[in-house]
């Protein structure tokens, strides 16, 4: 199998043309860059973009069943928000404790099956084949327990530890608790549950694993050094490991600014990161030689559909992706459904004249 350019850029040995990978949530710009009304003709719509713009690799629908278009404003109540072309929402864990003691009693291993619980990865860890077989489904059976060399496969996991306090107890519970001496029991819990997960992963035909935890915010850590060296990082490099020993690469993402912890998640063996355009990805890329980097574009500056600024910010991009064989040209986090058309288009045309490595 020819090595696919993803894969290349992901091993740190990206091809003179620099890849895209946008997270794509933009119904609405395809509509303007297809002239096919996504919500009436899904699938249509998606093949004509596949035509434009096959960068992207969006999904094609199977079937053109019309889909609804979702509210234009987001119900910050209920922490529903616009995603794409659906609605998105979750209930942090202010829905299941009302305490601090109610939180502090709880155990992640007796609850196991978090299947009913949508504001955390919601799947059953009662056992490692369990989950196993949850996951094995998503691949061709005739994989068997390989990927292709030299493909782009790959899984990923939104609670990677950090999240997983975080979502199941809410900000203001978790942020209560997170010192208390029962919260070593807790975080021990959890990790027994992702043991099993990265376990269920080491076994899948995959060559990647994307392992999310937003431990940062945009102005850096979330928690202290201390904090994250007695409960995250240890976490990471073992799970890290498992996947590493089975022939597996990590792809670290985060939100936010990671200039303060981008050194410790590699050292525990990510071969890169994904986060924001607050992270100083040049850094990384000086200190990281061909690290995979992604995420440096800014949904703002398109947001703002000012062509000088889209020009300057993809100009600056090209200029760090000349400095690693692992940079993919990438707005940091998504692409969201209320960037204009228009600037969209600028954006991806603009990136296909100038984004090149040499």
């Amino acid at each position: 199998m020819t090595e696919d350019e993803r894969y290349l850029t992901f091993m740190g040995r990206g091809p003179r043309r620099v890849v895209h990978w946008e997270h794509w949530s933009n119904p609405d710009a395809e509509t303007y860059l297809t002239g096919i009304d996504y919500y009436r003709h899904p699938r249509l719509c998606r093949q004509r973009m596949a035509q434009l713009y096959p960068q992207l690799r969006l999904p094609i629908p199977d079937e053109d069943t019309p889909i609804p278009p979702p509210k234009q404003e987001a119900d910050r109540v209920g922490h529903t928000t616009r995603w794409g072309d659906t609605e998105s929402g979750w209930e942090h864990g202010e829905a299941y404790f009302k305490s601090a003691e109610e939180a502090l009693a709880f155990s992640p291993l007796k609850k196991a099956d978090f299947t009913d619980w949508p504001s955390v990865s919601p799947y059953d860890y009662s056992s490692e084949e369990i989950l196993y077989q949850t996951y094995r489904k998503r691949y061709p059976a005739e994989w068997g327990d390989k990927a292709p060399a030299g493909s782009a496969a790959d899984v990923g996991i939104y609670t990677t530890m950090f999240m997983w306090p975080l979502l199941t107890f809410g900000w203001e519970l978790f942020l209560e608790i997170c010192l208390e001496k029962e919260f070593e029991r807790i975080m021990d819990e959890f990790a027994e549950l992702n043991r099993r997960l990265f376990r269920a992963f080491a076994r899948l035909p995959v060559n990647f694993v994307v392992c999310h935890d937003d431990i940062v915010m945009t102005n850096g850590p979330i928690c202290s050094p201390a904090w994250m060296n007695k409960y995250i990082f240890p976490r990471y490099e073992e799970f890290f490991g498992m996947l590493k020993a089975a022939g597996k690469e990590v792809i670290f993402m985060a939100d936010g600014c990671m200039d303060a912890y981008a050194d410790d998640v590699m050292a525990c063996g990510a071969r890169g990161i994904i986060s924001e355009p607050y992270t100083n990805y040049k850094a990384i890329a000086r200190r990281h030689k061909d690290a995979f980097i992604a995420g440096e574009g800014d949904s703002r500056i398109l947001q703002s559909g000012d062509k000088a600024a889209i020009k300057k910010m993809v100009d600056n991009m090209v200029e760090t992706a000349k400095m690693s064989g692992g940079y993919m040209m990438c707005i940091g986090n998504h692409i969201p459904w209320n960037v204009p058309g228009e600037a969209v288009k600028y954006y991806l045309d603009y990136s296909a004249e100038a984004a090149y490595r040499y």
